[in-house]
């Protein structure tokens, strides 16, 4: 059973008190707290967890701090929709609003190289009027001897460089634990210029000792990105983790799953499924086509298959893009062949402003259809 208090409920008023008073006494039942904070108000939702068949919903909606009681089913309890559910889907997070119903464009390096690249791009996202970008600190890499990343040595300048470029979220793979605490201190230091996205790559998406890590802070939101070989159900799960540890603020990408079905696409691009775990959770749904498509292959009409397949996953209603770019993807030291070039930003962006609207469009008509129906 979840319990939904009145929004901005302070955790030190008497209402509270009582509240928790009364629920942490509910005998064979564990309590769970977690803090949504929205873009005009914060949330505060409970988590009843055990023998909860027999509690009575009523009695619960009587506490004085609560609003409404929802009972919810096994499958992905705390990221899930449930019957008669009606919680926002989303964060916001430095500025930045994640939800299902808007889109944020992450495109920078997959691995940082050299102080020069990272400028170069963050300049060109601020001539652009973009706010977040992807830079890799830290690569886990299939190939023991291949570039693992600067680690938080180049943490200092990536920060401040985003500070001097009005750049507001990096989504930053970590593979270790302790990456976190690097992050946090060197973001600190340098008086916060940044925010942090902390993700979790495909590699390390059953690496439940690292999900539970990330769940157990609540200062960064998190991008689980999907499994490459295990079904959806299995990965939702993992990103279920991480929201059963107190961090719910959980982005959910999509990047292709690794089969030789998929050839000549690097993975089987998955974007299909970006409606599916938006009807099934509450998760804002990244798609990452670079890491799908894997190469810059261009189609008779023109476009690369990248914008190809980022242009699916927007029209089906995707609420972030995770693509790779790069000044000169020749000196790349980590999928240089797949990046795009910096004179193909402005386009790709007004092609993807392009494919926003159609989505909006399409909402529109089938939710004319809705209401006619209804009538």
């Amino acid at each position: 059973m979840l319990a939904i208090l009145h929004p901005n409920t302070e955790l030190d008023s008497e209402a509270y008190r009582q509240t928790m008073h009364y629920l942490e006494n509910l005998p064979g039942v564990s309590v769970r707290v977690h803090e949504v904070q929205g873009a005009s108000q914060r949330l505060t939702e409970i988590y009843l967890l055990g023998d909860t068949k027999t509690l009575n919903k009523e009695e619960i909606e009587a506490l004085p701090a609560v609003e409404r009681a929802i009972r919810i089913s096994d499958d992905y309890r705390i990221l899930g929709r449930h019957k008669d559910d009606h919680r926002q889907s989303g964060f916001t997070y430095n500025g930045v609003e994640f939800s299902q119903n808007n889109l944020n464009i992450f495109a920078g390096l997959c691995a940082v190289d050299v102080p020069e690249h990272v400028e170069q791009m963050m300049q060109a996202l601020e001539d652009n009027g973009e706010v977040c970008t992807r830079m890799g600190a830290y690569k886990p890499r299939t190939n023991p001897y291949s570039f693992q990343g600067h680690g938080k040595g180049c943490l200092p300048w990536v920060f401040e460089k985003a500070g001097k470029h009005g750049i507001k979220v990096i989504a930053m793979e970590i593979t270790h634990e302790s990456h976190i605490e690097e992050i946090d201190n060197c973001l600190e230091k340098l008086g916060r210029p940044t925010g942090v996205m902390l993700q979790i790559g495909t590699r390390n998406t059953q690496n439940f000792e690292l999900l539970k890590a990330i769940g157990r802070q609540k200062t960064y939101p998190a991008l689980l990105k999907r499994g490459f070989g295990i079904t959806l159900n299995e990965s939702l799960n993992a990103a279920e983790y991480l929201a059963s540890e107190g961090n719910a603020n959980v982005i959910f990408c999509l990047r292709g799953m690794k089969t030789e079905a998929g050839q000549p696409h690097r993975n089987m691009v998955d974007f299909a499924h970006v409606p599916a775990v938006k009807r099934l959770t509450r998760m804002p749904v990244c798609v990452d086509p670079s890491h799908s498509v894997g190469s810059r292959d261009r189609s008779p009409d023109g476009i690369l298959d990248v914008m190809h397949a980022t242009a699916q996953g927007v029209i089906a209603g995707a609420n972030m893009v995770l693509v790779d770019f790069h000044p000169k993807p020749e000196k790349a030291l980590v999928d240089g062949p797949q990046a795009l070039l910096m004179k193909e930003l402005p386009a790709y962006l007004e092609d993807i402003r392009l494919c926003h609207d159609t989505w909006k469009k399409r909402q529109a008509i089938y939710q004319t259809l809705k209401d006619s129906t209804a009538e």
